[in-house]
């Protein structure tokens, strides 16, 4: 029996094996996303710099979700991240799936970000 350590264990070692590749700069900040089963956050990091640009989260007062563990949820952070990292002259970004598959939440994150102006 697989045991949700054991799937989180995995995802890990898929986030690191993937992170090895992937880095944010200051011209081309990673957009990070971390997934619970009750909330989904994102935010843009600048790896060389180790500091966090823009973030968003489903428990954010100003996107006022009921439930942060759906598909809407997920939508409404998106735009909020892709919002505010145009807000700071951020356009272009890296996608960081966080070892997640590319596949319900991760993937309507994504497709929002991109609608409201951001490319990768």
């Amino acid at each position: 029996m697989i045991t949700k350590t054991d799937k989180n264990a995995a995802r890990k070692k898929r986030h690191a094996h993937v992170r090895r590749t992937i880095t944010g700069t200051a011209e081309r900040p990673r957009l990070n996303v971390f997934r619970s089963s009750k909330h989904i956050y994102a935010q843009l990091i600048d790896d060389v710099a180790g500091v966090t640009l823009a973030s968003a989260t489903s428990l954010d007062k100003e996107l006022n979700v009921e439930n942060g563990g759906n598909k809407e949820a997920a939508r409404q952070v998106g735009e909020l991240v892709a919002k505010r990292a145009l807000d700071k002259g951020y356009e272009t970004i890296v996608f960081d799936r966080g070892g997640y598959l590319y596949h319900g939440r991760i993937q309507i994150l994504a497709d929002a970000a991109r609608e409201a102006g951001l490319k990768f």
